[in-house]
């Protein structure tokens, strides 16, 4: 079993994997041709010295995965579309996450709002409100994982996020990382984003159930200002769960979690494994080249 800091992450991009490995990163995209084109990038992280700190640390990991998600995702599109290959432009990553956040406050908070304000007058007790409205931002996030899973290019973008997770997997086990050593694995992993969004969905029922009655305006300032706190106590739940895996407890509170990617993981083709094989093997190449030389 590989040691926590051999532990890789990944992104599923379009027709292809982003993976990440301490400063080193590579996307692996197919080609309209079916040829493997890999990118591959030694960086510095932004907040490098932000991601030490407990709490703290989980925004700021956030915050950069979203930045070079986002720049994989160009890349891709680059690639299987073969588009000219442009210079990233930050602003236009920048306006991409101010919509994807736009997005988020509005699906999120102003909706669940929205639906729970008519019934709030026949319920007095504003624990009973918040747990409604958490119930309903719950469903909301379903329906929503589940309409997209009916979009086609959106499902091969979940097929290629289960390749992924074997792949990872696969490492993690300290096996050789080949098409049918993947295979075997199962494509719903604990670290996975799908299960981190869950969490900060339950952890916002908690934490707003301590706002008491507010204003609707206020309401949705409110949660809009604790959205930070409820991102870091959700990233430190998800590390410490994905340490502890073996446990009950920790088993229990992050299942439900795996359950919600049966949505945004799909079963990979061979085709779709060697893609995430060659992304993986990119960033972590030092070490098979010491087994081979050993």
């Amino acid at each position: 079993m590989k040691s926590k800091k051999d532990l890789v992450g990944g992104q599923a991009v379009y027709e292809g994997v982003m993976m990440r490995k301490g400063i080193d990163i590579a996307v692996a995209v197919r080609d309209p041709d079916g040829q493997i084109v890999v990118k591959k990038e030694r960086l510095q992280p932004y907040f490098k010295k932000w991601t030490q700190i407990p709490f703290l640390r989980g925004l700021m990991i956030l915050m950069d995965s979203l930045f070079w998600g986002i720049k994989g995702l160009n890349y891709s599109t680059q690639v299987a579309f073969k588009e000219e290959e442009k210079i990233d432009n930050n602003w236009e990553i920048g306006l991409a996450l101010l919509l994807g956040f736009a997005l988020f406050v509005v699906l999120f908070i102003v909706l669940p709002l929205l639906i729970v304000r008519p019934i709030e007058r026949y319920i007095s007790s504003q624990i009973i409100i918040r747990l409604l409205e958490g119930i309903v931002r719950l469903v909301i996030f379903v329906l929503y994982l589940f309409s997209i899973t009916k979009i086609k290019e959106i499902y091969r973008v979940f097929q290629y996020h289960g390749a992924e997770h074997k792949t990872v997997f696969c490492y993690e086990a300290g096996e050789e990382l080949t098409v049918e050593n993947c295979r075997k694995y199962s494509r719903f992993h604990p670290r996975c984003g799908t299960s981190f969004l869950l969490v900060v969905m339950l952890v916002s029922i908690v934490v707003f159930a301590f706002l008491g009655q507010q204003p609707f305006l206020l309401r949705i300032i409110s949660r809009i200002l604790l959205i930070p706190v409820i991102f870091s106590l959700s990233y430190e739940i998800i590390r410490i769960g994905s340490q502890h895996t073996d446990s009950w407890f920790w088993k229990i509170i992050l299942t439900p979690g795996l359950w919600m990617q049966y949505f945004t993981t799909k079963e990979p083709d061979d085709y779709q494994l060697e893609t995430a094989i060659v992304a993986l093997k990119e960033v972590t190449e030092k070490e098979y080249a010491s087994e081979v030389g050993s």
